[in-house]
């Protein structure tokens, strides 16, 4: 089947709140779904064309982020945020939101990135000798409860030290607790152990992260 079974009139709003929404996807007669979503109810993933839904832009972008420095062996950049769902900091990766400007870009996911990374780590990427590209554009994070999407996109980092890493531009609720520079021999150990060295769980987008840097796929 392709295309939504579910159209705009099948759709009821539940909550409207700043930062969240909650809409009931009535599916069939008696039947009901619900999403937690940040959408807008025209904007919800379920009722776009299949058109539409090939064009879709993700809600915000996740970095895998790898450093080059003179004389050292390629590291992942990860750093410890406040979760408040988890009430603990995490081991995360840089990530964010897309603003509304963002998407007049000619590369929002880009964009993004390289805001987001400037803003929790105090890193300017230099796109002239920097690489900034998508992984994959668009990841659902659980279609089961939200349409929440996040874009995976590979950040290369050739810096000659580490004297801009700072945590001090973090904006709204942003928490951090320091920088995690994880090494191919540590990021296995982190994805055999299932957590971080404070005995800690971590998001599916570290994981992916972790992954994605002991393949080697970033070379």
């Amino acid at each position: 089947m392709q295309g939504p079974i579910i159209t705009k009139n099948q759709v009821q709003e539940i909550l409207d709140k700043k930062f969240i929404r909650v809409f009931d996807l009535q599916y069939a007669e008696g039947a009901h779904y619900f999403d937690a979503t940040r959408r807008a109810k025209e904007d919800i993933v379920a009722i776009k064309s299949e058109e539409e839904f090939k064009k879709m832009l993700p809600d915000a972008v996740s970095c895998v982020v790898i450093v080059l420095l003179p004389g050292k062996e390629p590291q992942l950049l990860l750093s410890y945020e406040y979760r408040y769902p988890s009430g603990r900091f995490l081991l995360s990766v840089p990530a964010g939101l897309l603003d509304p400007e963002d998407k007049n870009e000619t590369e929002p996911i880009v964009t993004t990135a390289i805001r987001e990374i400037h803003e929790e780590t105090g890193i300017v990427v230099d796109t002239s000798r920097d690489t900034v590209e998508a992984i994959n554009p668009f990841l659902f994070s659980t279609p089961g409860m939200t349409d929440e999407s996040n874009a995976l996109v590979k950040v290369v980092l050739h810096l000659d030290n580490l004297d801009q890493l700072d945590q001090t531009g973090a904006v709204g609720q942003e928490f951090f607790d320091g920088f995690c520079f994880v090494n191919k021999e540590t990021a296995l150990e982190l994805l055999k152990n299932g957590v971080d060295d404070k005995g800690h769980f971590y998001s599916v987008y570290t994981w992916a992260a972790l992954m994605y840097f002991v393949s080697d796929m970033w070379k």
